[in-house]
């Protein structure tokens, strides 16, 4: 299948059968959010792949009760730096140098530029940015899921600061952004599984000038 009969196929589950998605598939998945882009390539955030299922019974009334978080067969959670600082900036660009086999001091005046935006800016500012790069992320996972045929559910129905506290995110420097269930749907039971899939019309989306 396609790029785009992958998307039309998708859809966000509401109802999963329990079904394990392979393990060669989720690193399928994983690879994908691992080559998503960044602002800068920083990648300001990690993900958790969460296939406890104790852990996970005790996420799901952090999550609204939502049944794909005990449902799935691995959630993901997206968490976001809380802010930058020019020792993180270091560290991802020192990374990259070296893996180019580059002089360390190669992109100092891009680092410092970069650091001399930031650092004039709120902590806030800095929070979301850093979310807003591992909603990418989080875009590129569902593609992802998609072409290899696993359902996915991306969630922002969840109290953050109960998550980050269970997943001591806080000592990390991290704060929870959203949760991806990755699983298989139970179509006898999901009422939005044989739905038709509606979007805007392009006619309305796209403003060409």
């Amino acid at each position: 299948m396609n790029l785009i009969e992958n998307l039309n196929w998708r859809y966000a589950t509401k109802k999963m059968n329990g079904q394990t998605v392979s393990e060669e598939k989720l690193e399928t998945i994983l690879d994908a959010i691992q080559l998503s882009p960044s602002s800068s390539g920083l990648q300001p955030f990690n993900v958790f792949v969460i296939s406890d299922k104790e852990l996970l019974a005790k996420i799901q009334p952090i999550a609204m009760g939502q049944s794909q978080i005990t449902k799935c067969s691995h959630l993901l959670v997206f968490a976001a730096w809380e802010n930058y600082t020019l020792e993180k900036l270091e560290k991802v660009f020192n990374y990259t140098l070296s893996e180019r086999g580059l002089p360390l001091n190669t992109m100092d005046d891009y680092k410092n530029n970069l650091w001399g935006m930031y650092s004039q800016l709120p902590e806030d500012w800095h929070a979301h940015h850093a979310a807003k790069q591992a909603y990418i992320a989080l875009g590129i996972g569902l593609t992802a899921a998609a072409e290899q045929k696993v359902d996915a559910t991306p969630m922002e129905g969840f109290d953050p600061n109960a998550l980050d506290e269970l997943l001591n995110l806080k000592e990390k420097g991290l704060k929870s952004s959203a949760l991806l269930a990755l699983g298989y749907r139970d179509s006898e039971n999901d009422w939005l599984a044989n739905m038709k899939k509606v979007r805007k019309p392009k006619n309305e989306l796209f403003i060409k000038l």
